[in-house]
């Protein structure tokens, strides 16, 4: 199913506030739209009280957009592909809130674990390992950052 243009946007409006780009984490419109064309990802987007705003929601835009997930299923698996709240939304305990919503329906569907990545010295960790998620392994040098530099990735697991 192609997800309609005002959920692409809403996911776009909060990637661009929320990834530095010194970093070169954010993804494309072109990926977004990509992944959740495929029927193993799920997208949800909340607003600033923390409520999902559906895909089809008749709702304009992007404003009201204030934190995203993006996932992908596999089997028994799903892997944490994106999380992201705009920075003016932050400390409101909306990423927790998104995580504790895929966590709710990875259950639904049968998910038995799920995973992430993330480069070392993320400040993410707080939040990933306060709700669970335990490093399980490690990429040296994996992700190059815009200025050349080389960062290890660290993989985490959580059981559902």
């Amino acid at each position: 199913m192609t997800p309609s243009s005002a959920h692409v946007a809403r996911i776009m409006a909060v990637m661009e506030e929320a990834f530095d780009p010194a970093y070169g984490e954010a993804w494309s419109r072109r990926q977004i739209t990509d992944a959740l064309a495929m029927p193993s990802t799920n997208g949800l987007v909340v607003d600033a009280s923390g409520e999902p705003i559906p895909d089809n929601s008749p709702r304009n835009g992007t404003l009201e957009s204030a934190g995203f997930v993006l996932t992908r299923k596999a089997a028994d698996e799903e892997e944490l592909l994106l999380i992201a709240v705009s920075p003016q939304f932050r400390r409101r305990g909306l990423g927790e809130s998104l995580l504790h919503s895929l966590f709710e329906r990875a259950q639904e569907v049968g998910t038995t674990r799920i995973f992430l990545e993330m480069r070392r010295g993320n400040p993410a960790i707080h939040l990933y390992e306060k709700v669970g998620f335990k490093p399980i392994g490690q990429r040296p040098n994996y992700y190059r950052l815009a200025s050349g530099e080389r960062v290890d990735a660290i993989t985490f697991g959580r059981d559902v």
